[in-house]
């Protein structure tokens, strides 16, 4: 799997698990709801520091987004 969609599946499911929308996850990883789409669907490439924003809201290691 592309690391993009493997990065784009694994905020996706984790977002779901927590109950929020991509607008309710967007405003707690300070970045746009449109980008938080694109990355789900794996349209993006996110540099490292997006990726750690990504990462904090759901308070896991930015690594594990990518595992």
């Amino acid at each position: 799997m592309d690391i993009r969609a493997r990065l784009g599946k694994n905020v996706r499911k984790l977002r779901e698990a927590k109950g929020w929308s991509q607008e309710d996850y967007a405003d707690r990883a300070g970045i746009h709801r449109t980008y938080v789409s694109d990355i789900e669907r794996g349209r993006r490439n996110p540099t490292i520091t997006v990726v750690a924003k990504l990462a904090k809201p759901f308070e896991v290691q930015p690594g594990q987004l990518l595992d």
